[in-house]
Parts: C-alpha cells; sequence; structure tokens
C-alpha cells in the first residue's frame, strides 16, 4: 500500500508474532500479506532472522497518529424508526447490540495509542492455533532438527505453496494441517538423513483479505489474521449501519452463502455456532434489518430490537431482551402499531402477559411496533403497617379476626432502639458517648443501613445528671390512631383508641378488629402532647438543699413540697436568690435574643449612616471619617459580645425581697420535665455595673439602699441616675416608674444584688454610639429575662 492511500485507508492492528509487521492496510486491494502493509513501518522478519522488527521511533508516533485517526468511529445517526420513536414517546432509544461495537473499537483506538500490538477483534498473539488449522501462503514455520543434521531456520510458504530448508530444499507445505506439518518435514529430511529428531512449531501467521460489504458502517476490503472468524471482519468494519442487521449477517464464499450470524444470539446466550473462520478472498454481506420494535417502560433493557423475520414472537424477542423484571405488570401491555395503508395508520391495542395465544406472549410482532410494559402498583394488599414509638415498626400479613393486640402484644414492643441506645450507652464516658455519636453521623457509617432504622435521638446533654430519667422515651398510651382507606369508595378514615386500655385487657372494646391495609400509628409524648399531670415529670435540685439530687415528680406536686422530700433546706440557703430554669423558657429566650441581634443591626446601621450625614458638606472629612469609624468600631465590639450572651432560661420567682424566707413563700407552680432549682448560699456582696467610677462588687451591708451604694462606687459626671435599675437577685429588676419620684435609688439593697447605671443618651461614648436609638440596653436584656450575666459579658 503506498503512502497516498492512508488518507482513505483503515488501518488495523493485528496479532502478528513480528510485531508491527502484522499492521495492515484495509480497504484497498489487500497488498503484501503481513509484512509492509504499513508504509513508514520498517519490517525485520525475513526467513532465518533473529530478533524484533526494527522501528524507529518518530516512525513509530506517527504511524500511532495514523492508526488511531483510522480506526476512530463517527457516532451513529439514528435510523427513521428511532427517530419516530423519540417523535413518540420522547425518549431516544439506542439500537440494541450496537454498544457492542462501541466498546470494542473504543478499546481497539485506547490500545492503538497505548502501540499495543493486540487488538480487540483479532487472536491474541500465542494463542493456541487449532490442530486442523490448514497451512498457506504467508504462515512462518520454526523449524528445528538435531541429531545427523542440525537445523534451526525460520522460513514462510512462498507463492508455490513451499519452504526452503537449507541442505534440504523444497517442501511443500501449503494446505497441510499444522498437525501434520511436524511429520511432512520430517519425511523430506529422511530421503537424506538418518538418526535426527524434528519440532516444527508456527511463527508468524498470514495474513487474509475479506471484503465486508452491504449495509456495514465502514464497507471495504480489510486485511486479517488468518486466524479470523466472521465476527472478526465485522467487529473491524464497525459493524451494520443503522439500517444494517445484526441478525442474519451473512459469509459468502465463492459466491455462496456459507453461513449467517446472528449477533443477538451471541450476545444473549453466547451462542457462536456461525461464526467460522475467514479464508482468503471471502465476503461478508450485511443485509438490510428486516423491522424493528420497540421496548419501554419496565423492561430490562430499553432499547428497538430487530426482528430476525417477519413472524417473530413476543416471546422470543423478550428471550433475546432478557425477559422481564418481577417489577413489571404482566396484565396490560401497551402495543402500538403502524399500519401504513390505513386512513390512521396509527393504533393501539392492550395485551396481556398472561393470556396464551396471539393476544398475549404468542403475539405476533410487525416492523414498527412500540410495547410498553408498566410496573405494577407498589401496593401492599394484605398487610397491616404498625409505625411509629414501638420497637420495631413492620408490616405484618393480614388474618381474618386480627386485632390491635396482634400487633402490640404488650409494652416491650413500645421500647423503641432509641432507648435501647441509650440503655446501651449508659456506662459510656462524656467523650467515648460523644466520639460514638459523632462516628453514627459521619460519612464513614453505613448511612444506607441507618436510614433504614427508627430515628433515634441523641441525648441532649453529655452532662451527666441531664442524662437521668432520660433512656427510657415516654409513649402516649391514651391516644393511638388507625388510618383505613376503603377501596370501594376511595374515602379514609382515621380511628383513635386507647393503647393503654388494650394493653392491659385484650377483651376490651378499645382492641380494635383490623382490616388490610391498617396503618396503626403509636405517639410519643412528644408527638401530641398528654397533660401535664400524666407525663413523667424529673426535676434536679442543686445547692443548699438537705439532699440535692434528681427526683420524680408526683402529678399537682410543689416546688415546695418536693423540696420537703428533699429534707429541706439547709442552714445557709438564701433562698431569696434562689433560681428556677426551664427548658421551654431557654428556648423562647433564645428566639427573644435572635430577634434583638437583628434589630440592633437594623438599627445600629442607621446610626452610623446618621453619623455619616450629620457633619454636613463644610465638615472636615477628616474628622467625619474618624467619626464614623470609632462608630463602626463600637457597633462592631458591642454586637460581638451581645452574640456571646446565653440564655439560661431562668424565670423569676417575684419572691419577697427579704433575707428571711420561708418554703411556704415559694410561688405553687406547676412543675415540668428537666426543670433545674438551684439554691445559693447567701452572697457577701453587691454588684455596682455602669457609669460608675468603680465597676466591682462592694460588701454588703444591711440597710443600705441604691443611692448609697452608688456614692459608694462613685458617679461619672455623665451617669443618668434617674434610669438607674436595680436587678434583684431573684432574676427580677426594678425601674423608675415615675418621672417625680426615682422609688429604685430608695430601695433597700440585698445580697447578689446588681445595680446597674446608664449613662446620659446625648453623650456620644463608645457604648451610646451604638445603642442610640434604642431604649437602654441593660433594660432591654431584663425584658427578655437574660439576667445580670448578660450584662456582665456586655460590659467587659
Amino acid at each position: 500500500m503506498g503512502a497516498s492511500c492512508l488518507g482513505s485507508t483503515y488501518v488495523l492492528a493485528q496479532a502478528l508474532p513480528s510485531g508491527f509487521g502484522g499492521m495492515v492496510g484495509v480497504g484497498g486491494s489487500g497488498g503484501a500479506a503481513g509484512a509492509g502493509a504499513m508504509t513508514g513501518i520498517a519490517v525485520g522478519a525475513q526467513a532465518g532472522s533473529s530478533g524484533a522488527p526494527s522501528i524507529r521511533a518518530n516512525e513509530t508516533s506517527e504511524a500511532a497518529k495514523l492508526t488511531s485517526r483510522a480506526i476512530t468511529l463517527e457516532p451513529l445517526k439514528p435510523n427513521d424508526f428511532q427517530q419516530f420513536v423519540l417523535q413518540t414517546t420522547g425518549q431516544r432509544l439506542p439500537l440494541f447490540g450496537y454498544q457492542f461495537f462501541e466498546n470494542i473499537n473504543a478499546s481497539q483506538a485506547q490500545a492503538v495509542g497505548a502501540m499495543q500490538t493486540t487488538n480487540a477483534f483479532a487472536p491474541a498473539e500465542g494463542t493456541a492455533v487449532s490442530p486442523d488449522y490448514p497451512l498457506g501462503v504467508g504462515d512462518q514455520l520454526i523449524i528445528r532438527a538435531w541429531g545427523s543434521i542440525d537445523v534451526d531456520v525460520r522460513v514462510a510458504i512462498d507463492r508455490n505453496g513451499q519452504v526452503i530448508i537449507p541442505k534440504v530444499g523444497a517442501v511443500s507445505m501449503a494446505g497441510v494441517k499444522v498437525s501434520q506439518s511436524e511429520a511432512v518435514i520430517k519425511q523430506a529430511l529422511a530421503k537424506n538423513y538418518k538418526g535426527f529428531e524434528v519440532n516444527v512449531t508456527l511463527g508468524q501467521l498470514r495474513a487474509i483479505t475479506v471484503y465486508v460489504v452491504g449495509q456495514a458502517r465502514r464497507p471495504g476490503s480489510y486485511t486479517l489474521s488468518s486466524m479470523s472468524t466472521l465476527s472478526s471482519g465485522l467487529f473491524a468494519s464497525g459493524g451494520p449501519n443503522s439500517n444494517g442487521t445484526v441478525r442474519r449477517v451473512q459469509l459468502k464464499r465463492a459466491g455462496q452463502v456459507i453461513t449467517e450470524f446472528d449477533l443477538y444470539g451471541f450476545l444473549t446466550q453466547g451462542n457462536a455456532s456461525g461464526d467460522v473462520r475467514l479464508i482468503d478472498g471471502d465476503v461478508i454481506f450485511i443485509p438490510p434489518a428486516a423491522g424493528y420494535v420497540a421496548l419501554q417502560g419496565a423492561v430490562n433493557s430499553q432499547s428497538i430490537y430487530e426482528l430476525k423475520s417477519a413472524g417473530e414472537r413476543l416471546d422470543q424477542l423478550l428471550a433475546v431482551a432478557g425477559g422481564l423484571p418481577i417489577t413489571t405488570d404482566p396484565r396490560k401491555v401497551d402495543l402500538e402499531r403502524i399500519t401504513p395503508h390505513l386512513p390512521q395508520p396509527r393504533s393501539i391495542q392492550n395485551i396481556s402477559l398472561q393470556t396464551a395465544g396471539t393476544q398475549g406472549m404468542q403475539a405476533a410482532l410487525q416492523n414498527g411496533d412500540l410495547l410498553t410494559f408498566y410496573p405494577i402498583t407498589p401496593d401492599m394488599a394484605n398487610a397491616v403497617t404498625l409505625r411509629g414509638q414501638v420497637a420495631q415498626a413492620t408490616r405484618m400479613p393480614w388474618k381474618l379476626g386480627m386485632r390491635v393486640s396482634d400487633l402490640i402484644p404488650n409494652k416491650e414492643a413500645l421500647i423503641t432502639p432509641s432507648s435501647v441506645r441509650k440503655q446501651n450507652e449508659s456506662l459510656f464516658d462524656a467523650n467515648r458517648r460523644a466520639r460514638t455519636s459523632k462516628e453514627r453521623a459521619s460519612d464513614s457509617f453505613d448511612a444506607t443501613l441507618w436510614s433504614q432504622q427508627p430515628k433515634l435521638l441523641e441525648p441532649k446533654s453529655l452532662v451527666l445528671a441531664d442524662q437521668v430519667g432520660e433512656s427510657i422515651e415516654e409513649v402516649n398510651l391514651d391516644y393511638a390512631t388507625i388510618e383505613r382507606f376503603n377501596r370501594k369508595d376511595l374515602s379514609s378514615e382515621l380511628i383513635a383508641f386507647n393503647l393503654g386500655k388494650v394493653l392491659a385487657n385484650p377483651q376490651d372494646k378499645e382492641n380494635i378488629q383490623l382490616q388490610a391495609g391498617d396503618v396503626v400509628t403509636v405517639f410519643s409524648a412528644d408527638d401530641v402532647r398528654i397533660p401535664q399531670a400524666k407525663r413523667r415529670v424529673i426535676v434536679r435540685l442543686e445547692g443548699e438543699v438537705q439532699r440535692p439530687g434528681i427526683y420524680q415528680v408526683a402529678p399537682n406536686e410543689t416546688l415546695s413540697g418536693l423540696l420537703l422530700k428533699a429534707g429541706g433546706l439547709t442552714q445557709n440557703a438564701y433562698l431569696f436568690g434562689s433560681a428556677f430554669y426551664r427548658e421551654e423558657v431557654r428556648k423562647q429566650q433564645t428566639e427573644n435574643l435572635e430577634k434583638l441581634l437583628r434589630r440592633l443591626e437594623a438599627e445600629t446601621a442607621l446610626s452610623l449612616a446618621q453619623v455619616a450625614q450629620s457633619g454636613g458638606a463644610a465638615a472636615d472629612s477628616s474628622v467625619i471619617q474618624a467619626k464614623l469609624a470609632a462608630a463602626t468600631m463600637a457597633q462592631k465590639q458591642s454586637l460581638e459580645r451581645l452574640r456571646t450572651v446565653k440564655a439560661e432560661g431562668r424565670i423569676s420567682l417575684s419572691l419577697p425581697a427579704s433575707l428571711r424566707m420561708s418554703l411556704n413563700e415559694l410561688p405553687r407552680l406547676s412543675l415540668q420535665n428537666a426543670d433545674k432549682f438551684y439554691i445559693p448560699s447567701r452572697p457577701d456582696f453587691v454588684y455596682v455595673f455602669g457609669s460608675v467610677n468603680t465597676e466591682s462588687a462592694l460588701l454588703f451591708r444591711p440597710g443600705l439602699n441604691v443611692s448609697d451604694y452608688i456614692d459608694l462606687a462613685g458617679m461619672n459626671s455623665g451617669a443618668d441616675k434617674g434610669s438607674v435599675i436595680l436587678v434583684r437577685a431573684d432574676g427580677s429588676a426594678m425601674t423608675p416608674q415615675s418621672f417625680w419620684r426615682n422609688e429604685v435609688l430608695s430601695a433597700e439593697v440585698l445580697p447578689g444584688d446588681t445595680i446597674v447605671l446608664p449613662e446620659k443618651q446625648d453623650r456620644e461614648t463608645t457604648w451610646s454610639a451604638v445603642f442610640r436609638n434604642t431604649k437602654d440596653i441593660t433594660q432591654i436584656l431584663y425584658q427578655l429575662g437574660l439576667g445580670a450575666a448578660a450584662i456582665k459579658t456586655l460590659r467587659q
């Protein structure tokens, strides 16, 4: 093949022992068999020579580029039926089996790009040759003899069908089978020698030229290995085009059809009975396809399938398509058919795969049929479902006479996986519990398996005291539901029942008889809030109590009664300074604090804008910039401090301001689960914050009022004494209520009280610059119930 032919030539890598001497040209006249078939490659495998072919690096690179370009396939254009299906269904269905050619040629291109000598459709080097392989012109033999004669030659069968052996002469080998080659050589040597041994092996195989014609993707002549089969030539040409058949590929030899090859049988059953070996001059003919049928919907492979014959049945095509998945509904299949000679050529009919005969699996298919398969409805017809606050959400087969007690036989069925996990982790320390919780939520955990389990609630706190009483989750025994769906009139019904009565007495009327499809839901005490008197209430008592600890509260039990149960107060108890905490209040305070932050951010932004505009056009720009920078810094610092404030959930008990109190003076409030009551010992200090000379704790002195303590701390010149706030130790706050008389200044101060003296709002300080357009920040915090700790945090 000349270099001028490479532009229109397909080049294929062949598995021939002498390396790139097996690279052969395709699409021309076939050229010389084997060596020299590819321009630019020097082949050094001659008879009697040893060593590999010599290929220069630049020639190798250029050959790889040409070969890679040659075997690159253009995308297969959709045929008319594919386009029709796309317009009809909106789906671009592929031609079944054609992806096989795409994969073969993709792997071939990758191999050539890596300068490998093997390809996807040629026998690999070193592959065993069958004993009946007939030797022909171009085959290479490696002949070794020892004894009375010493022979070690590599010879090729010439055009006369002979090999030339030194000291022996010409020996005819064309047509001799491989299994007989050693005997023929031995017989030729025996004419002149005695007492020797002979070994004959195959070297490089000859190349053959075959022709691929008809509806081929790349029709032309192809030079292949003599071990190639019909499928090798088919793959070498890229397979059929979008109109060619893959089920009736013909091999013609001397004008006669030798065999037909059905690629579907090879792909789906591994049947290669028609894949015969090629010989020189064979013609592979690809006729047009007999017809196409499209399968879509609930099938294993949504594709367009070729009909092998006009009378092919549905069951035969489904066998090729790999059958149907178990989720396909066999009762209904839509068959859309094209009858071109009718006024309305398109029609639809329904067939059932459960029906025998021509209206079912034996239905005869026609060219252009479109079959749509539907999945079954994932409806559980004979099941009842249990879900919610149960040990295991499940479905059970419904039986006649089945009742709620058959689903929930006892209270143990209500112990949730979360409760079990909490019990298992009760021995874990805080670090191990935190690590376990983190690993459970991490990607390394089996998320798929985890998602199938009921949701497990994480502990609210890693503090041991907060976990007492939280291991078992409460169940609402007074209320559970049955959801019932009536298939006849498509109505639904919600039936409520008392689960506690069912568990106490299975004969109770609340033990409702179930029907198929019922869904039974059990709720937790948090899903549907139950009366407080019926809930399990755990309260923590801390501080100056005779027996501080965690107690379960009886219904309607008061705080004073609970303290008596704990042995009463110690002698050092300071009941006025006691703190009562509730989780529900803490959440509300957190929300209020977030709202405050958002409001202050908006108001301070407006304040900064006013600072920027207050200088006027004639003002010194440097002064305005300095003023604006100071206000911006003040805004940032104050808001950052405010963000560090944490809600405590403290409730002011509004106790009478007295050093000595009895338990009877505590308010009668209903206790809730997770409440905390802390009674401190009496402190010896009073705290003074704000516009004073010294912000510190002053020693408590009986009988002194707020004004006295302000005098002791020293009031600044910019202090607003008329807006002073007294924060009591019980969490309440006193603010001036009258313009004419300030009762806060005259109020007696008790241990643990906090006095906050704000600055006048007309003074431009770091504090007031940010909050100039709001009420005093201290008053706002106490309106939110955030306590003295919040003020201390902001003043730092």
